[in-house]
């Protein structure tokens, strides 16, 4: 049995740790570096770090500040944010990345998920969807949550799988920042349509809604504003779940 990883995330503008609702109205959380730290510290898995205004702007992603947050940690990495190129991925894996997260570029160009899973390995590679419900299913949308792909999320995530990407990280748009937990249905209908992992985002309010991500299928469950304001640790969903007869790490 597989253990199940508790991610925190650090949403990044500017330098900066930030947090919002429904991906809009972010807030300063803290600095990145000494966040991932401490989240190492509190017994996180592995640490996520997402630039959420890298694309929406056209720049290049954060190397710089891959290397400073990579160069502190001992546990896995992985970094998105304004990657739309096979040099993007390679620079963030010298950077200090275990893996690179790819998202609107995807979308633009599933070629590109072959190419780099084909060379750098499927494991470096992570596609993630976000998604939000509409009238039949959920819809994929890119550009930080703007703009709609006119993709159903269940159908892209087997694609993507097809294509070459190791795992999903997968975020409720509907649910994120509102603590009202995982969209679960959604959690379990990705991860039927997927051999891969699937790190479930965006809802996570109380230790219950981690166990319930676990439930519908997920390998990981992510989080971000629930840790940045000290209301859980990630090792004390570790512990809950493990007391719920989950396989984690401790």
């Amino acid at each position: 049995m597989v253990a199940v990883r508790v991610i925190p995330c650090l949403d990044v503008d500017e330098g900066t740790v930030v947090k919002g609702v429904r991906f809009s109205g972010l807030s300063p959380k803290g600095d990145p570096v000494e966040l991932a730290q401490r989240y190492e510290e509190l017994g996180a898995d592995e640490i996520v770090v997402l630039d959420v205004s890298a694309t929406i702007e056209g720049r290049s992603p954060i190397y710089q500040l891959v290397e400073a947050i990579a160069s502190t940690l001992s546990i896995p990495l992985t970094v998105g944010g304004g990657v739309r190129s096979l040099e993007h991925v390679g620079r963030l894996l010298d950077s200090g990345a275990d893996k690179v997260s790819i998202n609107t570029a995807a979308v633009r160009r599933p070629s590109l998920v072959r190419e780099a899973s084909l060379e750098y390995g499927s494991q470096a590679i992570v596609v993630a969807i976000d998604a939000k419900r509409g009238s039949s299913g959920w819809e994929v949308y890119v550009a930080s949550g703007k703009v709609p792909a006119g993709l159903d999320a269940v159908e892209w995530a087997a694609r993507v799988e097809e294509e070459g990407a190791g795992e999903i990280l997968l975020t409720s748009i509907d649910r994120d920042g509102t603590r009202e937990g995982y969209d679960t249905m959604l959690v379990k209908a990705v991860a039927n349509a997927v051999n891969v992992p699937v790190i479930a985002s965006g809802g996570a309010g109380s230790l219950e809604h981690f166990y319930e991500a676990v439930k519908a299928g997920a390998s990981a469950v992510l989080a971000a504003g629930l840790f940045h304001e000290g209301l859980l640790t990630p090792g004390q969903v570790k512990e809950y779940l493990k007391s719920m007869g989950v396989e984690v790490r401790m």
